[in-house]
Parts: structure tokens; C-alpha cells; sequence
């Protein structure tokens, strides 16, 4: 194994243990003790400062001459000597007071005995910090009434679909009787508030603000909004009301919308809307609506006090005296009175008011045709869509209470903050676990109340809150108590003294805590009074108690835990606190007594202190020979010596043989001793050794330290000794060297006399060639006569006739 993956193997194991420890708990309450060092001088003042700290009413408790905190754990407080009767831990609880089970059915005789929600009433017994959760359940029952409310607007661009919508109700109503048997319709009309710049208002527009417009020539005055037809079952009522119905004209292009919805929301009785039934309420309208701040423009300074201002004649009477509502006061209205609002609207506006339903809690919008074809179909669908979900509000929740929703929908899945289910079926349950947590205690409140309800339902669950800032044993108080020296009042174990008196007991006047008798209690001018650890009672320190352990002196200045540590340990464990300083035990030394004196753990195993190759201090070895390692430093494959110190064992323990007997080689050879045929090098961080034997054979092997720690030692199984010269070998040996000498000059001689040879052939034919060429030139071997031939072409020859013949 190589070093590199050895690093590895050990990084891994750290991250290992690394993450081990992310996973343990952290260091409990007990353990860091907020509760002690929150200094509580009363029990009211305990239980704000955690959940789990309790209050000992014990008279005589802790320590005599000290100040026990009296506000801890339970369980420190009984492990203290505190009663457990004794003990103020009040904790947060709550009562389910009203709990009717959940309906299947709507339809009934009796429809108050509906419920679509349980449990109906609760309280809650908070102490502040401390989280009480509990579970509600909500269900949307089959066959519930509805009552449905159709507002629409009646300026000059909806003219088409006032003529589509006159039977209206005989559809509508055939249509919602398959979704339930109790269905009952109103009618309800808006153009805009009839006041200028909204509305004409000239002269001539006051009977019929289409003068001079020649595609309607005629229609009615404009109005903020009109009620027609409270809520009945009679479908022929709603078709006649609409068909009496004239379009009317504003001037700019929003309309009065909203002040139509809040009038038709909160006018309770002259809508008829049904305490037991869903309330839905259509709005349908081709254009954008006037919000709150916009009556401004017409000069309407009030804003909208969000009240039902129907005259005799059902027309909403201060539209030309208050301003829009606003979205805020709109949703606060819908959900007061159960209601769904719908916005129906034409495509080009779906966007905006798509943006206006996550703003208003319980509102939905569907596209509306140009002409209002499709008004049925779009009800239905809606209304489909409403009682397919479920979505909780709270009201009124006070601002000390911190409260959180979770979500358990039909798949079971817990989604914390999350207060709607949504995809149900008709009869579903679904459930939601609601956590309240009281922040503080609130000043001058010992009750509140807030109520949870789903939107569109008229079931809700009222929660009381009560807080736990108290203890039961303040009931008992007693003024000018004995207890206290007559000074004071005892309440709860301790004494509250009255004006001028100081002291556990109230036993000391006022004067003589002034600062010139609490000079007495300060180690110094400069220093605070008992060290700030204390109190100056009577001119003495009384110490406090510490979790930690015992704080002392006569100025408090004294304890028996702030001495240096080591790996967290006070004083190493090997010696004792005094006062801020480790009294080490015997054998140790240091600030901290993490040095010990003894010498046996630095004695490597043959009897050197580190091995030769370091220091022993503290009881640890420092090496100093480089590449030593180990506790004694009893190992280092590149130290000189490190062959020679391996030689031995390989002796020993493979061949038997060297100058260690058997007990010694067991005692100081511990290392692996694996034997190969042949080495291989393979780990470069290994040392090859080689020694020669008593035979003159060499023996090899190789030595290496792997990270682990562990040293292997390599060996070939037998030495390596050089074998004999067998004599025919040596003789074969030398007849062929004298042989190949032999036949080697042979050759030499050879070559010489070949070149030789050559070389005087050369020569003669040289002289030869020489002697032919004298004969060739000279002209005393020419022949005197000397023969020239010609040789005529053919046909020269015959041209050359054919002229001597001509």
C-alpha cells in the first residue's frame, strides 16, 4: 500500500468521524445550564427564560454560606436536595372543549347540524417559548346548499351578453341541481360611481348618457350598484329581472366593480344570504376595476368604512360619498361572511385579475366569452373547482402568539407551511396540524383569542390562549413575613425586601450597602463587588453557586474548574483545581499536569530509550533521526542502520542461525516476514537490504513501513551462493579457445597473402595493357596500303541511273 493511499484511507476516516459527530446531539440544556445563568431573582422570572428550567420553592435549599440558583432543570433541582413537590415547572397544555364529529351529508332537515370541521373549540395553556401542537380535521360534505349571487356589469360593452344571459336562470338552476338539491339564485347589477370623471355628468347625459352616440342611442343613467333580486329558488324571477334590465354608460374605461362586491358581501339580509349554505358570488364584467385611492379623482376623500349602505330603493347610497375598497377590506369582508367570489372575465383582463386571487383569499377566475356564451359551463366549472379545495385562515390572531400550519392532504405527505389541500373529491377528510407558541408574556392580558376556519366554510374552531407566566406558589405570598426578618415579603423560598432593606433575610439596612460598606467585599477599589461572582450581604460575600463546581474566598475570588485543560479535561486528569491553578499529582508536571515524569514509555523494545533515535519528554518520544518514526521511534526504513537491525531477524527467524537466541529474536523481531522466489519491487518507499552469509552466499530482502503502521519484511526463501566450474566445461573450454586462436591467425594469413596476391596481378596486367597500346600508335607496325569502301543508297543509285539513261 502506498503512502498516497494511505492519506487517503485516513482522510476518509476523519471525514467519517467528522460527520459522526455532526450527527450527535448537541450539548443539552442541562449541560450549558441557561436556566442558572439566567440569574432569576423570582419564579415568574424563571419560567421566561426556557421551557425546561423549574423553580425550587423549597425554604431551606442549597448550600449554607452560598447563593443556590434556585431556577434550574428539573432534574438538577432533585439532585440538589429539592422536593420534588416543591418544584414550579409548569408546561403548556391544551383542552379540546367542543368536538362534534364531521358530517357526510348536507341535505337534512336541519341544516345547523351540518359540520365540515372538527373539533369545533379548544384551549390552549401556554408558557411562552414552548410550542403546543394539535390536529383538525375538515371535510367537504355531499349535497350542501348554495346560494349563488350573479353581479354583473351593465355598461355599454356588455350590451351582448345582457341579451344572452335572459334565461339565465332556468339553465343555471337545471345545470346546479346535479351538483345539489338545495340551489337557490339573486341578481344584482353595476355600472360605475355616477360622478364626474367616472361619469358623464353634463346636463344633457342626466336622463341618458348615450346622447349622441349612434350605436346606442339609448340607455339608462349610470349608478354604483343596484340589487334586483335577493336569493330565492325561483329561477323564472331571476330570468324576468334580467330581461328588464338596460345597459348604461360611463366615461372611463374601469369600472365600480368592487363597490358592488362589498355591497352585495355585506348586506346580509337584503341579499338573503343562508348561514348554512356555500355562498358564491359572480362578477362578471370585460373590463378592469377601480381600487381604493382612485375616488380621489373625483374628489371622495373617505375611504371605504366597509358597511352596507342600501337605501329603500336597494341602490348602494354613498357611492358618490366614500372611495373604493380596498383588496385588503374586500378580502377581510369575503372570508368574514363565507363567501367565494368568482371572477368571470374576458380574456384580454384574465391576467390581471389571475393576479388579484392570490391577494384575496378564496377568490378563483375563469375566461369569459365576449359575449357570455359560455356563463354556464363556467359556473360549474368553477364551483367544481372551490369545493375541490380546501385552504385554511386564521383571524384575529394575537401579535405575542407565533402560530404555524402543516398540510396533511388525501397522499398523507406532512408539507409544514402549507395551509391548502387541493384535488379532493366530495366527502374527502383532509387534516391540518396547527402549532402555537406564545412568544412573551403579554402586559396586562391574561386571555386571548383567535379563530381558524376554511375559507368559504361557516364552520370555524375558536381558540382560547392562556398564558403561564405565574407560579401557584405566589398564591401563598406572605408580606412582612418573619421569614424575612419582618422587612420583606416571602414569596416562593425567597424574600422581596421592602424599600431600605437588603440581605438574604432582609436582615441588613439599606445604609450599610452603600458603597463605603461594600468596600468590605472587594478583593480591590478597582475589582467588583465578590468578584462579581457574589453578593455583598452585611459586609460578607456569599458566594454563588455554579454548575461548573464550587466557587469560593473571601471575595468570591476562588473556584475549582477554571484551571487550564487538556483535550478538555481539567487538568488532565492528574491533578487537582485550586483556586485557578492544577496541583499535579505525583509523577506529572505542567500547567496543565499533561507532562509526566516516567521514562517506561519511551523504552523501545531493546532497551533504549527511543530507540537511540530520539528524546523522551513527558513520556513521549521526540524523534530527532529523520525518517524515525513510531512510539519509541523504532522505526525508520531510511536510518542507516535499518538493514543491519533487519539482517538479525531474517537470521533468526527464517534460517535460525545469528547472534540472537530464540527469545530475543521473538522479543524484538515482531515484524511480517512474508518469502517470495524472486523480488520485486514494486512499493518504491521500500528499502532493498543485502547481506552476505557464512556460506559467501547474499541473502536479499526488502523492508517497508506502510501507513498503517505495520512493518513488512520481504525475503527470498534461500540465499543466493555461486555454484562450482565443472572441469570438462573448463577443458572444452580451453581446447576451443586454443582452436578458435587457431583458426582466427589461419585466417589473418590467409587474407594477407589473398591481398598480396591481388595486388601483384593488378601490377602485371597494368604493364600488360601498357605494352599493346605502344603497338597501337606507333607507325612503324602500320600496313602501307591503306583500303576506304563507299556505299551508295539504293535509291541514289537508281535516281543516279535514270539520269544517264535520259
Amino acid at each position: 500500500m502506498s503512502r498516497a493511499s494511505g492519506r487517503r484511507r485516513h482522510l476518509l476516516l476523519l471525514l467519517q468521524v467528522i460527520s459522526l459527530l455532526m450527527l450527535l446531539p448537541l450539548p443539552s440544556a442541562a449541560g450549558l445550564n441557561m436556566c442558572s445563568r439566567g440569574r432569576a431573582t423570582s419564579c415568574r422570572e424563571c419560567l421566561l427564560i426556557h421551557p425546561d428550567c423549574g423553580w425550587c420553592a423549597q425554604e431551606e435549599f442549597g448550600r449554607t454560606g452560598s447563593i443556590s440558583s434556585r431556577c434550574d432543570f428539573r432534574e438538577s433541582l432533585i439532585k440538589r436536595g429539592c422536593n420534588d413537590q416543591f418544584i414550579e415547572s409548569p408546561q403548556s397544555r391544551f383542552q379540546i372543549q367542543r368536538n362534534r364529529p364531521l358530517s357526510s351529508k348536507g341535505s337534512g332537515s336541519s341544516q345547523s347540524d351540518v359540520i365540515q370541521l372538527m373539533p369545533q373549540e379548544i384551549a390552549l395553556n401556554l408558557r411562552p417559548d414552548h410550542q403546543v401542537t394539535f390536529r383538525i380535521q375538515v371535510r367537504q360534505v355531499d349535497d350542501y346548499p348554495v346560494d349563488l349571487y350573479y353581479l354583473m356589469d351593465l355598461s355599454l360593452s356588455m350590451k351582448d351578453d345582457l341579451d344572452n344571459i335572459r334565461v339565465l336562470g332556468t339553465t343555471l338552476s337545471r345545470e346546479m341541481a346535479k351538483l345539489t338539491s338545495n340551489f337557490r339564485l339573486g341578481f344584482g347589477t353595476f355600472v360605475d360611481k355616477p360622478t364626474s370623471p367616472f361619469s358623464y355628468t353634463g346636463p344633457k347625459y342626466q336622463e341618458n348618457p348615450c346622447v349622441g352616440y349612434k350605436l346606442f342611442p339609448q340607455c339608462v343613467p349610470s349608478f354604483g350598484f343596484r340589487h334586483l333580486l335577493s336569493l330565492t329558488e325561483k329561477s323564472d324571477k331571476f330570468n324576468a329581472e334580467v330581461q328588464k334590465q338596460m345597459v348604461s354608460r360611463n366615461r372611463d374605461a374601469p369600472e365600480g366593480g368592487f363597490d358592488a362586491i362589498l355591497q352585495a358581501v355585506v348586506c346580509k339580509e337584503k341579499i338573503g344570504w343562508r348561514k348554512e349554505a356555500s355562498h358564491l358570488l359572480v362578477f362578471t364584467t370585460d373590463d378592469v376595476p377601480h381600487i381604493a385611492l382612485d375616488g380621489k379623482l373625483g374628489g371622495l376623500v373617505q375611504p371605504n368604512d366597509g358597511q352596507c349602505h342600501l337605501d329603500e330603493l336597494n341602490e348602494y347610497g354613498y357611492s358618490t360619498q366614500m372611495d373604493y375598497p380596498s383588496l385588503a377590506l374586500l378580502g377581510e369582508k369575503l372570508t368574514e361572511n363565507n363567501i367565494n367570489l368568482i371572477f368571470a372575465v374576458t380574456q384580454s383582463h384574465y391576467i390581471l385579475y389571475k393576479n388579484l386571487t392570490s391577494l384575496i383569499p378564496g377568490t378563483t377566475v375563469e375566461i369569459l366569452d365576449k359575449d357570455s356564451n359560455n356563463i354556464i359551463q363556467l359556473i360549474v366549472n368553477a364551483y367544481s373547482s372551490i369545493r375541490s379545495k380546501v385552504e385554511l385562515t386564521v383571524r384575529e390572531k394575537p401579535s405575542d402568539l407565533a402560530l404555524s400550519l402543516t398540510a396533511i392532504c388525501q397522499d398523507g405527505v406532512p408539507r409544514p407551511g402549507a395551509r391548502k389541500c387541493e384535488g379532493l373529491k366530495i366527502g374527502d377528510t383532509v387534516s391540518f396540524d396547527v402549532s402555537v407558541e406564545a412568544r412573551s408574556c403579554p402586559v396586562g392580558v391574561s386571555r386571548d383569542r383567535f379563530t381558524i376556519k376554511p375559507v368559504g366554510f361557516k364552520d370555524s374552531l375558536g381558540v382560547t390562549v392562556g398564558y403561564i407566566c405565574n407560579c401557584d406558589c405566589a398564591r401563598a405570598m406572605q408580606a412582612n413575613s418573619s421569614r424575612c426578618s419582618g422587612n420583606g415579603t416571602h414569596e416562593c423560598g425567597v424574600c422581596k425586601c421592602d424599600p431600605g432593606y437588603l440581605g438574604a433575610r432582609c436582615e441588613c439596612q439599606d445604609a450599610e450597602g452603600s458603597d463605603v460598606f461594600q468596600m468590605s467585599c472587594r478583593e480591590a477599589k478597582e475589582k467588583p463587588v465578590c468578584s462579581g461572582r457574589g453578593e455583598c450581604s452585611c459586609s460578607q460575600c456569599i458566594c454563588q453557586e455554579s454548575e461548573f463546581g464550587r466557587i469560593y474566598g473571601t471575595f468570591c475570588e476562588c473556584d475549582d474548574f477554571s484551571c487550564a485543560r487538556h483535550k478538555g479535561i481539567l487538568c488532565s486528569g492528574h491533578g487537582e483545581c485550586h483556586c485557578g491553578e492544577c496541583k499535579c499529582h505525583a509523577g506529572w508536571v505542567g500547567d496543565n499536569c499533561n507532562c509526566s515524569t516516567e521514562m517506561d514509555t519511551c523504552l523501545s523494545d531493546d532497551g533504549q530509550i527511543c530507540s537511540g533515535r530520539g528524546n523522551c519528554a513527558c513520556g513521549r518520544c521526540s524523534c530527532t533521526e529523520p525518517g524515525a518514526f513510531g512510539d519509541t521511534c523504532e522505526r525508520c526504513p531510511t536510518c542507516p542502520d535499518a538493514c543491519g537491525t533487519k539482517r538479525e531477524c531474517i537470521e533468526c527467524r527464517l534460517f535460525k542461525s545469528g547472534r540472537l537466541d530464540n527469545q530475543t529474536c521473538q522479543r524484538l523481531c515482531k515484524d511480517e516476514i512474508l518469502t517470495v522466489d524472486a523480488l520485486k519491487t514494486v512499493d518504491q518507499d521500500a528499502v532493498l537490504c543485502l547481506y552476505k552469509t557464512e556460506n559467501d552466499c547474499v541473502m536479499r530482502f526488502t523492508y517497508s513501513e506502510h501507513d498503517s503502521g505495520k512493518s513488512v519484511l520481504t525475503a527470498l526463501k534461500e540465499p543466493e551462493c555461486a555454484r562450482g566450474a565443472d572441469p570438462v566445461t573448463v577443458l572444452m573450454a580451453v581446447v576451443g579457445s586454443i582452436l578458435a586462436v587457431g583458426i582466427a591467425l589461419l585466417a589473418i594469413w590467409k587474407l594477407i597473402v589473398t591481398v598480396h596476391d591481388r595486388r601483384e596481378f593488378a601490377r602485371f596486367q597494368n604493364e600488360r595493357s601498357r605494352a599493346r597500346y605502344e603497338m597501337a600508335t606507333n607507325p612503324l607496325y602500320r600496313h602501307p596500303i591503306t583500303v576506304h569502301s563507299v556505299e551508295l543508297l539504293p535509291t541514289m543509285h537508281n535516281k543516279a541511273y535514270n539520269g544517264i539513261v535520259d
